[in-house]
């Protein structure tokens, strides 16, 4: 189906982008701030936060605006629609149990993971990640398998989009040496990360596949960077691979 242009509300998509520039990094935004991440004037970006805090979606101080937890109605409406979330989790609460570490399972959304199911154990990163959760793909394990999983073109594209920070001193950042390790990635069918998103933080990650061998979403589990980098294709990748297999069949 074709969409005009007269049909599309842009008052509504100026809103929508408003929204999405509140970020971890940037939880409290002034009006100039909102304005650069969103790329809108600022007489436009004011009236959007404005109406935000209007209907309860942002708390504003006279300064600073924060978004209220009514946000989340929208991403757990999402959710509430995804069969993928409701698949998943019994069997991600069953591995995490005999693993006895977290796992989760996220889609991409342009550069970033989106965590849809999380079944957590021992906490490991920094960061609170729940469903609704957001990090890079370049440097994560869930982001490079679900990077390898696309058209080269479409991959290269995503990391070209602009400068990937170093978040540890081990990042790559070079878009090239991330396209040949997802080769590898490719290749292997799985990926494999030491401390590239967070400093004592290694985590391995499996493409989940349809029925047609299309990739979907990822799953991945994680442990500290005190434990034998060899544990996590020796004792995690089996079990990962096993859910993989477990799944295949059922997911569209």
């Amino acid at each position: 189906m074709t969409i005009s242009e007269r049909d599309i509300m842009g008052g509504l998509a100026k809103g929508l982008a408003v929204i999405e520039t509140f970020t971890a990094e940037r939880p409290r935004q002034s009006i100039s701030e909102a304005s650069a991440a969103s790329g809108l004037d600022r007489a436009t970006t004011r009236r959007c936060l404005l109406t935000l805090a209007h209907q309860g979606y942002a708390d504003y101080d006279g300064k600073f605006f924060t978004l209220t937890p009514r946000v989340l109605r929208l991403g757990t409406a999402c959710l509430a629609t995804m069969p993928l979330p409701q698949i998943v989790q019994p069997l991600l609460d069953r591995l995490s149990e005999g693993m006895g570490e977290s796992s989760s399972v996220s889609i991409l959304d342009g550069g970033e993971i989106v965590y849809v199911a999380r079944a957590a154990q021992k906490k490991v990163m920094s960061v609170v990640l729940m469903p609704g959760s957001r990090l890079p793909a370049y440097c994560t394990s869930m982001g490079r398998v679900l990077l390898s999983g696309l058209p080269e073109p479409e991959a290269r594209a995503i990391l070209n989009t602009g400068p990937l920070p170093a978040r540890t001193s081990r990042t790559l950042t070079d878009p090239e040496a991330i396209m040949a390790v997802l080769s590898q990635v490719r290749a292997q069918g799985y990926a494999a990360i030491d401390q590239e998103v967070e400093e004592g933080l290694r985590s391995i990650a499996v493409p989940l596949l349809n029925a047609r061998g299309r990739v979907v979403a990822a799953l991945n589990t994680g442990l500290p960077a005190s434990r034998p980098v060899a544990e996590l294709t020796d004792r995690f990748l089996p079990a990962l691979l096993a859910v993989q297999a477990q799944l295949k069949p059922i997911l569209h």
